[in-house]
């Protein structure tokens, strides 16, 4: 499949289909709460993209049940949201969200400590998580290469003594959720697509407190990690243009 470059009335588009991801992910956030279940998200979101006249993008896709994926603690991405899972003080929850406006996709993640009170360490984690992801970001250039930006978000994180996952990476995206190319969040400078005017990445560091190896359950989504530690996931949508990286998600 071929990388498709984005005309700017498309990056347009996709700029408003950002931000309406965005809006429904500050309401949803505002809803983190111990005793709060990751179905009270599902149900807010759901309400929140009828209310603005979206289409959820994750939804039905590869028969995927839910519009959001909320994934939390040991959990790295695609958990199903649950009337079983209720938050606790010191979770933390990974709130993956995607809409569809005017057949353009957007899509957008969030970690979100529970009760505002979580370990130094896990706080440690989430602002390494979020950085890294402003690191990926600062290399979507003209010229540049997706190992660079994957480098950028390697380096930061495993200075910082955590670890990107490897079984999970970003994408570019469009008229499509996944399109090509693949964004690893690991890489060597310079390796990799060539990035190009138009073109539209969706950077989305998952980092683990402990080692990078993750499992999936056996509901054949909820990717966890190997050792049971503890993951957080944040994510843009970015443009290449001539003035430098322009992020559709803020």
């Amino acid at each position: 499949m071929a990388i498709v470059c984005k005309s700017p009335a498309e990056i347009e588009k996709m700029r408003r289909s950002g931000h309406v991801v965005r809006e429904v992910l500050d309401h949803v956030r505002t809803l983190v709460a111990p005793g709060t279940t990751t179905m009270d998200l599902e149900h807010a979101a759901e309400s929140k993209m009828k209310e603005l006249g979206v289409k959820p993008a994750f939804k039905g896709y590869y028969d995927y049940p839910c519009v959001l994926c909320t994934s939390i603690n040991e959990e790295i991405v695609h958990g199903i949201p649950s009337e079983k899972r209720v938050l606790k003080a010191g979770d933390i929850v990974s709130i993956d969200c995607g809409v569809v406006l005017d057949g353009y996709y957007g899509d957008a993640a969030i970690t979100v400590p529970v009760g505002g009170e979580i370990t130094p360490e896990l706080k440690k984690l989430l602002e390494v998580t979020e950085q890294s992801l402003y690191r990926g970001i600062e290399k979507v250039r003209i010229g540049n290469s997706v190992g660079d930006v994957g480098a950028a978000v390697q380096q930061y994180v495993e200075a910082a003594g955590f670890s990107v996952v490897r079984e999970f990476v970003g994408h570019g995206i469009g008229t499509r959720l996944h399109e090509e190319p693949q964004v690893p969040n690991f890489g060597v400078p310079g390796h990799g697509a060539k990035l190009r005017e138009g073109m539209v990445l969706a950077i989305e560091p998952m980092v683990n407190y402990g080692k990078p190896e993750a499992r999936v359950l056996g509901d054949k989504w909820t990717a966890v990690t190997a050792d049971g530690s503890y993951s957080a996931h944040f994510e843009h949508c970015v443009a290449v243009t001539k003035s430098g990286p322009m992020i559709l998600t803020q």
